[in-house]
Parts: structure tokens; C-alpha cells; sequence
């Protein structure tokens, strides 16, 4: 599960699927969008970024479970 910042998320998500996004999903392609969020600034946002990156993972698939993510379809593709 992996949680970043972007100004263009048709971009961001392409180069992550072409290997040049981060490390951490190079080696987990394909890569894909199942929750994104706007923020009124970047503050906000990174700011946002950081509280998810540094959850557990059981309260990280909480949230998404709360905002409407299906994570079991998600775990079985």
C-alpha cells in the first residue's frame, strides 16, 4: 500500500507503472489508484501524506473501507 503527493495524478500513476515512480513500487507493478484526495494546498496535503504513511496498515485499510474502497475485490486481483 503505498500513499504519495502529486500534482497530476494521470502522470504520477504513469510513471509509476513505468518504474520511475518510487522505490517502493518498482518491484510492485502493475500499480493502481484505488483512493486519491484534493487538498486546498500543498501543506495540507503533504501534511495528510505523512499521517497515512506512518499508520499501521490495519488502520490504513480502515480508512479506505470507511471512504468507499472495496479491499477485498482489490486483494483478490
Amino acid at each position: 500500500m503505498y500513499g504519495g503527493f502529486t500534482t497530476d495524478l494521470k502522470r504520477r500513476l504513469e510513471q509509476h507503472n513505468s518504474g520511475r515512480g518510487a522505490k517502493y513500487t518498482r518491484v510492485r507493478r502493475p500499480v493502481k489508484m484505488i483512493y486519491h484526495e484534493e487538498f486546498d494546498s500543498k501543506s495540507l496535503a503533504l501534511k495528510a501524506e505523512y499521517a497515512f504513511k506512518h499508520q499501521p496498515r490495519s488502520k490504513k485499510e480502515s480508512f479506505l473501507s470507511a471512504h468507499g474502497v472495496d479491499l477485498e475485490s482489490i486483494k483478490k486481483n
